[in-house]
C-alpha cells in the first residue's frame, strides 16, 4: 500500500470511529459549551488530551516515519478573585524509524514543554481573552535522537476572541536554551500557532491551525497545517472529546516530515460541578 492510500485509509477509519460517538451524546448545550471551552487554551477547565500524530517521509531519503503521542494535561488554578494560573504541559512519547540511513528505530520520551499562563477570569471590555507567562523546556528525552539534552526557558502568550460559534486567536512562545549538553546545538526557537474553530450546538467542532516553528540557529521553518473535527460526548459517566483530522507539512526543516500526516485525539474532560 502506498503512503497516499495508507493515509486515506487511516483517515477514513478515524472519521467512521468519530461519527459513531454521536450515538452517545452529552447533553447538547453542555457539549457545545465544553467544545467552546476546549477551543480556548486558557479556559478554566481541567482536561487531559492524548494527541496522536503520524508523520512520514522523514530524512534525506524520505524513508522515515514518526508516531508521536502528546500527553497534554491542562490544569487551571484560581490564584485570586480575578486571576487564574493555567498550567499546560506537553509530554511526547515517540516512536520513529529510519529518520536517516543507519539510524534504526527509537522509542521513548521526548522533551517536555511546560507553559504557565496568568489569565484574567473575565474577558476584556472588547471581549478579548488573553494569558501570558513563562514557558520551560525540560530535557526529558530518553534517547539522543528524541531530545535536545538542553534546559530552556522563555515567554509565552495567547490572545483570542469567542463570538457566537467562532473562536479565533493565536498562541506563541520563544524558547532559548541556557544550559545542558555542550555537545548539542543551542535551542533558539519561536513557536506560532494561529487558530480558528467553529462549534455547533450539538458539540461538534471544526478547527484549523498551524503549528509553525522557526529555528533561529538553523534558519529553517517547520510549518505543519492541521484540520481537525472534534465531537464532545460521554463514555459512561466520563465526558470526552474525540478528534480526527489530517495534517500537511507546508514547509519543513532539513530532514523533517514531508507531505501528509494524520492527527487523532482523545480528550478527557473534568468540568467543575
Amino acid at each position: 500500500m502506498n503512503a497516499t492510500n495508507k493515509t486515506g485509509g487511516l483517515f477514513a477509519t478515524a472519521c467512521i470511529a468519530l461519527s459513531m460517538t454521536a450515538s452517545v451524546p452529552a447533553r447538547a448545550q453542555d457539549a457545545a459549551d465544553l467544545a467552546k471551552q476546549l477551543a480556548n487554551p486558557v479556559a478554566s477547565l481541567i482536561s487531559v488530551p492524548f494527541q496522536f500524530n503520524w508523520d512520514q517521509n522523514i530524512g534525506p531519503a524520505r524513508e522515515g516515519d514518526r508516531v508521536t503521542l502528546n500527553i497534554q494535561p491542562v490544569i487551571p488554578f484560581s490564584i485570586s478573585e480575578h486571576w487564574n494560573l493555567i498550567s499546560r504541559t506537553i509530554l511526547p512519547v515517540i516512536y520513529q524509524d529510519d529518520i536517516f540511513p543507519g539510524a534504526g528505530d527509537q522509542f521513548g520520551l521526548g522533551d517536555t514543554v511546560q507553559s504557565l499562563f496568568f489569565s484574567p477570569k473575565a474577558p476584556t471590555s472588547h471581549g478579548l481573552i488573553w494569558g501570558a507567562g513563562p514557558v520551560f523546556l525540560l530535557p526529558t528525552g530518553t534517547d539522543d535522537l528524541l531530545g535536545t539534552k538542553k534546559w530552556g526557558a522563555g515567554p509565552t502568550g495567547v490572545v483570542l476572541s469567542q463570538q457566537g460559534p467562532w473562536t479565533v486567536g493565536a498562541l506563541a512562545n520563544h524558547i532559548w536554551s541556557f544550559t545542558g549538553s555542550d555537545s548539542r546545538p543551542d535551542v533558539n526557537k519561536t513557536f506560532l500557532q494561529p487558530f480558528v474553530s467553529y462549534t455547533t450546538p450539538e458539540g461538534w467542532s471544526f478547527t484549523f491551525n498551524t503549528e509553525s516553528t522557526y529555528d533561529w540557529e538553523a534558519h529553517e521553518w517547520s510549518v505543519p497545517l492541521n484540520a481537525v473535527v472534534g465531537r464532545v460526548t460521554k463514555i459512561g459517566s466520563q465526558l470526552v472529546q474525540f478528534q480526527a483530522g489530517a495534517r500537511y507539512h507546508a514547509d519543513e526543516p532539513t530532514g523533517g516530515p514531508h507531505g501528509w500526516g494524520i492527527r487523532l485525539g482523545v480528550v478527557l474532560l473534568f468540568p467543575k460541578t
